[in-house]
């Protein structure tokens, strides 16, 4: 469950550094939200992808074992 955990907070706080960064340009409302998303998916894929690689042998070894028993 941990690397599931750091993944998803790491994601999450790309998210709202994107956003606070965005405001502080002079970005708001709803293309904000949009904007920062945005941003916060691309530097996620380039930033956190031993998690994400983590995450994903903790899912494999989940599912081999489920099927061995």
């Amino acid at each position: 469950m941990r690397p599931v955990l750091v993944y998803t907070l790491s994601r999450l706080g790309l998210f709202a550094v994107a956003v606070g960064v965005l405001y502080l340009v002079g970005m708001r409302s709803l293309l904000l939200l949009a904007a920062a998303f945005l941003v916060s998916g691309l530097a996620s894929y380039v930033l956190l992808s031993k998690q994400r690689d983590a995450v994903s042998q903790r899912i494999t070894g989940n599912r081999r074992r489920a099927r061995e028993d």
